[in-house]
């Protein structure tokens, strides 16, 4: 039977403020769970029905604990509306952005995405295009929500995810290029109106900015860009003369990363 203090803690990890000062995140799910048991990360305690330990009995062991709990306690310490036969805790990793390879490549910038989902989605979309680090404004989404954690669908494992201040991050990275000289980045910023994506000659590396669900790349990360690009809508426009406002970010991302990668 969990202990109140174990069940505490659990929910505490739903708040942001909690998981930084304990320093740990929540994963659930017979997909994503394993994954993490089979990655770099540190697993502090798996909590899972019997039938899923029997299961799992060689991945299972490289928990630091393991605790065999009910359905109806999953259900108890659990965030989906329908748990899945385990959840894990981990340790949160600290990643230093390694500046020369952001040079050297392409990576991702993220100006205000504040909805889990998309930023869970757009993790899993540089994952698929080999796009190691995406790096988050700091009123983004906060990447070790459980939500964020779940839309990501593992690949929060293998791409690093920074929080930085705009300024901050594009002054550090260009007095690096400077100092190292590495030829600083394309900076591409994605807007209604610019050059198409698909006319777009994408340089060799660069850095792809997203904007906000509602308001767009913001005038502080705009002074950063060198190139503005826009995925051109063919709709056709129905009896109101109206058609779709925008295309969600994760969307966009998608589209602007396949480009990058055919060109």
């Amino acid at each position: 039977m969990l202990s109140k203090s174990r069940i505490t803690l659990l929910r505490s990890l739903r708040q942001k403020k909690y998981r930084a000062e304990h320093g740990l995140f929540v994963a659930e799910g017979e997909k994503l769970v394993p994954e993490l048991l089979k990655s770099v990360f540190e697993v502090q305690t798996v909590y899972a029905t019997e039938d899923w330990l029997k299961e799992n009995v060689k991945i299972a062991k490289h928990a630091a604990e393991l605790i065999s709990v009910s359905e109806d306690e999953l259900s108890r310490i659990s965030s989906l509306v329908t748990p899945q036969k385990v959840l894990a805790i981990a340790s949160i990793p600290k990643y230093a952005l390694d500046e020369k390879y952001v040079l050297k490549n392409y990576s991702l910038f993220l100006d205000g995405i504040r909805d889990p989902g998309n930023l869970g989605t757009i993790i899993r979309i540089a994952d698929w295009f080999g796009i190691k680090n995406i790096i988050c404004s700091t009123d983004s989404a906060e990447v070790w929500n459980p939500k964020v954690v779940q839309a990501s669908m593992g690949s929060l494992l293998r791409v690093h995810v920074h929080e930085f201040d705009q300024e901050d991050f594009f002054t550090r990275l260009k007095k690096v290029s400077e100092n190292e000289k590495i030829e600083f980045p394309a900076i591409y910023g994605t807007y209604l109106e610019g050059t198409s994506v698909y006319k777009t000659k994408f340089a060799s590396a660069g850095i792809i900015v997203i904007g906000n669900e509602a308001s767009g790349i913001r005038e502080k990360t705009e002074k950063f860009i060198s190139q503005k690009i826009t995925i051109p809508s063919y709709n056709l426009t129905n009896e109101s003369g109206k058609g779709p406002e925008s295309l969600n970010a994760a969307i966009a991302t998608a589209i602007v990363c396949a480009e990058v990668r055919r060109s």
